[in-house]
């Protein structure tokens, strides 16, 4: 359930063309899911592990952007990634579950978890810039 104080999900061209789907963004964590078809398939017919970063990616984002309304847009500064196992074959529903572990004023340091069913795909750490609307106020100012 999404937090109706948090601020609505940014609508970003690449992510809805791959179909990622927001279940839950709230009190700095999130989840997005993911049923896979064959254009997020690899030359194995399993998930790419583009589409398990960009999942991890988003859903740590997201996170980070729940714990504060005015909070515009996050930047990615650095992020880890470790595949566990592939990633589910198409037909397969992913889900990725993301946790803001510290906020500082500006920068988020976040954790990420990638599931196929019971399996885990992939965990993620990612530290994210966010700038706040009233900072894009100032520098229009």
């Amino acid at each position: 359930m999404t937090n109706p104080a948090a601020p609505s999900p940014v609508l970003i061209p690449f992510l809805q063309e791959l179909g990622i789907e927001v279940v839950e963004s709230n009190a700095g964590t999130a989840q997005v899911q993911l049923t896979l078809q064959e254009r997020h398939l690899n030359s194995w017919r399993v998930a790419h592990g583009g589409v398990v970063m960009t999942m991890l990616d988003n859903v740590m984002s997201l996170a980070g952007r729940s714990l504060d309304p005015e909070i515009r847009s996050g930047v990615t500064i650095e992020m880890k990634t470790s595949f566990m196992q592939p990633g589910g074959i198409e037909g397969s529903r992913l889900v990725a579950k993301g946790k803001v572990m510290h906020a500082s004023s500006s920068i988020y340091f976040c954790e990420g978890e990638l599931w196929n069913e019971d399996k885990l795909v992939a965990k993620a750490t990612g530290t994210f810039k966010f700038i706040r609307r009233n900072d894009v106020a100032k520098k229009l100012a």
